[in-house]
């Protein structure tokens, strides 16, 4: 069962987002695999109580994305293979790449001054 006790609600995006999103980078960190079940809806919304209507939204998009896999009735699972996870990992990372730098660029921070602060980041880890 795949545990949600290291999930953290920010306040940028609406919470069904949150949800995928931190599903999505568990699985291009591989510690989301094929076959991994999810929480019910009903468990998922009182763990982290939030509206089921959230979970539900969460779980059809990553439903829609061939993410997951869900039986009326029956447990969902998580639907990954390698080409996902490759395709999430550069979906997430170009995403997040985009995000950093029009951050950088609106504080007016160069190129070089970028790659400088990455480096350093990079290497403390």
């Amino acid at each position: 069962m795949i545990l949600f006790d290291d999930f953290t609600m920010e306040g940028k995006n609406p919470i069904y987002q949150q949800i995928v999103i931190y599903l999505k980078r568990r699985v291009a960190a591989g510690s989301i695999t094929n076959g991994d079940e999810l929480p019910s809806r009903r468990m998922l919304s009182a763990l982290l109580s939030v509206n089921p209507n959230t979970v539900q939204k969460a779980y059809r998009i990553l439903e829609e994305e061939g993410l997951i896999q869900s039986h009326s009735g029956a447990k969902s699972v998580m639907v990954v293979d390698e080409e996902t996870i490759a395709r999430i990992r550069g979906q997430l990372a170009e995403e997040e790449a985009g995000q950093l730098v029009s951050a950088m660029r609106a504080m007016g921070i160069s190129r070089e001054e970028a790659h400088r602060l990455i480096d350093r980041y990079w290497e403390n880890g």
